[in-house]
């Protein structure tokens, strides 16, 4: 039985509900093109500055649950400063939704532009890795009042997204584009707990989506979404880690790619578990900066044809999420 502890709510103030990362970009964190930061990169950003706004608002270590809607909007140079602003906007009993933004600029200007945002979804836990209570979080004015309600409202269509994709079966049968990275969880992938950071993760599911839309295009692939990233189970160090990508809707302009995160003991690397799954969208740049035409997918088996409807209704699905108003959510 889960025992939950009951906290006091701290007191309100300037930062108590948010917190502002600064990074400074090195030339490690760019892409295969040189041109942006890659996108798994920006993902480790989005978890550290959001975890790092849930523990401090709980008091306790957290855990990422979820990550959604991340449209990278803006390219990210080399030498820029980046701030990654994250702030509290709904509680539950355990769990805590955090709006994080991203913004860049100019090393010598500090002129600050968003280049993307996102909700993310914290549970904190106890010492045993049981989820703890959490602190209410109340608004203070209709700004914030708003953006507790969006969020509120994303929850029970983010349940139907989770719902569809795990319903989803991935066999051999499937003869669409596919890329596999199989690997062991090093110390470096993970935090003082012992498991794998979810922005590590993230990183890891970028990168195989990167090779994946690259195989069907060209190194000219970048991200463009994220989405639906549900995290089931923690990956600790030395377990193997499968990431396997695969293609399975093309638009005019885009390509869906679904990743599946897999993980367990490398004594059994056939009984493997889903630890995190999303869908991610690459577009494939032109050389005048905007998006080239995909060539359409081919779909030969019915299971291509069945994960394409599947990506399809993804598409709709998120049509229907409450939209969070940024402009509120944003601070200096």
């Amino acid at each position: 039985m889960t025992i939950l502890v009951p906290v006091t709510a701290p007191t309100r103030d300037d930062s108590a509900d948010r917190v502002t990362l600064r990074f400074l970009v090195a030339p490690a964190d760019m892409d295969a093109s040189g041109e942006s930061v890659q996108a798994g990169r920006v993902l480790e950003w989005i978890d550290k500055a959001g975890y790092a706004c849930a523990v401090g608002w709980s008091a306790a270590y957290c855990v990422t649950a979820y990550v959604g809607d991340v449209h990278f909007t803006r390219p990210i140079a080399a030498g820029s400063i980046v701030q990654a602003h994250a702030r509290i906007i709904h509680t539950g009993r355990t769990s805590m939704q955090v709006f994080v933004s991203i913004e860049t600029s100019d090393a010598r200007d500090r002129t600050f532009v968003e280049a993307t945002h996102c909700i993310l979804v914290f549970v904190a836990v106890d010492d045993n890795g049981r989820p703890r209570e959490v602190p209410g979080w109340e608004p203070w004015d209709e700004g914030e009042r708003t953006l507790q309600l969006r969020a509120a409202a994303r929850i029970e269509p983010r349940k139907r997204i989770q719902s569809s994709m795990l319903a989803e079966r991935y066999t051999d049968a499937g003869t669409t584009p596919r890329t596999v990275f199989r690997f062991l969880a090093s110390p470096g992938d993970t935090n003082w707990g012992g498991k794998a950071h979810g922005g590590t993760v993230m990183g890891w599911i970028d990168e195989t989506a990167f090779a994946c839309a690259a195989s069907w295009s060209s190194t000219a692939a970048a991200a463009v979404y994220s989405g639906g990233i549900h995290f089931y189970r923690p990956i600790a160090i030395g377990n193997l880690v499968e990431v396997d990508a695969r293609l399975i809707h093309t638009g005019e302009h885009s390509m869906h790619i679904s990743v599946r995160v897999r993980t367990g003991s490398p004594m059994a690397p056939r009984a493997l578990e889903l630890a995190t799954q999303c869908l991610t969208v690459f577009v494939e740049r032109a050389d005048d900066g905007h998006a080239a035409a995909i060539r359409p997918l081919s779909l030969i088996s019915d299971e291509d044809r069945r994960l394409d409807a599947h990506a399809v209704d993804l598409i709709g699905l998120r049509e229907d999420m409450a939209v969070i108003p940024h402009g509120l959510a944003r601070f200096g």
